[in-house]
């Protein structure tokens, strides 16, 4: 099968959040064993990744370094992010298959993510990223052209726009490498986010950020993939999570899973987004997706583990 599986950019740090180099290299080195074993198994695998602690990294540099250089773009650190990550994958990729007799024939593809110029996320910018700061070092960046808000006792934070993925733009090169017999990285934090200039194919990087499940559905549904598993550190999505009574989804119908969604079953801040990728893939190419963690992510293929988001049946 044809196989996109999406792992969040915690799963690349340390358990307690802590994300220094050799936290996300011995991090990395774990994740990559159950693709490796998807490989091994003969699926062709596209792997995309959250890259939201290596972000938060660099908005730190910005702010520490904002009064001698000019901090860089929000689409500058993503395509920053994916390329490191990429990297460390490639590498623990490379020997996790060598360590199986398989050849390595793995790359990684720095990866645009096109969204609307007039999609209404950038009106009112919403999305909380990076540290708090006080008010005096929030000016500083302000002065830069950023948007922060005063989040009370904690001090202030920066907002920016989160706009829906449009399309990936990249996706044919992707193809590309797939066909070649390559695993492919690709699409990190949800990809670059690009808008059209209004030159022949011509694009420019925005200062936003896209969810990262979301672009997966998108990119899963453009490379004809036969499977999108969402990998995160629960097995399921849970009906009344952090109540006395949780019950685990393991098969459920897209339909039915929207409409839980549309209720508010599931929060926007963790398990909604996940849930939400999923239902698209499902709804738009007319294949299952899944909801389950790493090491289960084999099960959940053969329908067996995890949450299976089966598309309507006729």
């Amino acid at each position: 099968m044809r196989v996109v599986i999406a792992v969040g950019g915690n799963a690349m740090t340390a358990a307690d959040g802590s994300a220094r180099p050799q936290d996300q290299q011995a991090a990395i080195e774990v994740a990559v064993e159950p693709i490796a074993e998807l490989i091994r198994a003969g699926h062709q695998v596209v792997l995309t990744h959250g890259n939201g602690p290596q972000v938060g990294n660099l908005l730190v540099k910005n702010e520490l370094a904002a009064s001698v250089v000019p901090p860089v773009p929000l689409d500058w650190c993503g395509a920053q992010t994916q390329a490191t990550v990429g990297l460390l994958i490639l590498n623990a990729l490379d020997r996790a298959l060598a360590a199986r007799d398989l050849p390595a024939r793995t790359a990684v593809v720095v990866s645009r993510t096109e969204v609307a110029a007039e999609d209404p996320a950038f009106s009112s910018p919403s999305k909380p990223i990076g540290r708090y700061l006080s008010q005096a070092e929030a000016a500083v960046m302000i002065g830069h052209g950023q948007h922060w808000q005063d989040r009370g006792e904690r001090g202030w934070r920066r907002v920016v726009a989160s706009p829906e993925p449009l399309r990936c733009l990249d996706a044919p090169a992707v193809l590309v490498l797939l066909a070649a017999g390559f695993a492919v990285v690709c699409s990190g934090g949800g990809g670059i986010p690009v808008v059209a200039d209004g030159s022949p194919g011509g694009h420019r990087g925005v200062e936003a950020v896209i969810d990262k499940d979301l672009t997966a559905a998108l990119l899963a549904t453009s490379l004809a993939a036969d499977r999108l598993v969402i990998a995160t550190d629960v097995e399921h999505a849970v009906l009344g999570w952090g109540t006395d009574n949780p019950v685990p989804l393991t098969g459920v119908e897209v339909g039915d899973l929207e409409a839980l969604l549309a209720e508010g079953a599931f929060a926007s801040g963790s398990m909604g987004p996940k849930v939400s990728a999923a239902c698209r893939f499902a709804r738009r190419s007319g294949k299952p997706a899944a909801i389950t963690s790493l090491g289960a992510i084999a099960g959940a293929l053969a329908g067996v583990a995890g949450t299976i988001v089966h598309p309507e049946s006729s």
